[in-house]
């Protein structure tokens, strides 16, 4: 449940890249999503193409700012509810899950990978 040793640095700059563009935008929506209660384990999945995880938040062809990858936003519920995440595995995910104040949960789906990555949100 944690980044994926396999993860080369050109594939995370590709990430990180769009990343960059929108965290305060992520970073909002995971405190507010804490904050109101609806989630407490914020996941953020993000995939070049359509998903059915999660909700759209900002799409790559709908926003003045070039982006790669799709962005929705989840929570470990829906997980759960999909079986991304076994039962057997919720408190090794909650003890793995890192500060959501400074670290962003993605859940990425691309055809190469598909997994948990934790990304620093940029300092201000």
């Amino acid at each position: 449940m944690q980044n994926d040793p396999e993860l080369d640095g050109k594939y995370l700059g590709e990430i990180t890249k769009d990343f960059v563009k929108i965290s305060n935008t992520l970073k909002e929506a995971a405190y507010l999503l804490r904050a109101r209660k609806i989630a407490e384990y914020p996941i953020f999945p993000i995939s070049r193409g359509k998903i059915e995880v999660g909700q759209l938040l900002i799409a790559k062809n709908e926003t003045e700012i070039e982006l790669d990858w799709n962005f929705y936003f989840s929570f470990l519920d829906e997980f759960l509810q999909r079986k991304l995440v076994g039962e057997e595995n919720v408190e090794e995910f909650k003890a793995s899950y890192k500060d959501p104040d400074e670290f962003c949960c993605l859940f990425v789906v691309d055809q190469a990978f598909v997994n948990f990555v934790y990304v620093p949100y940029p300092e201000d």
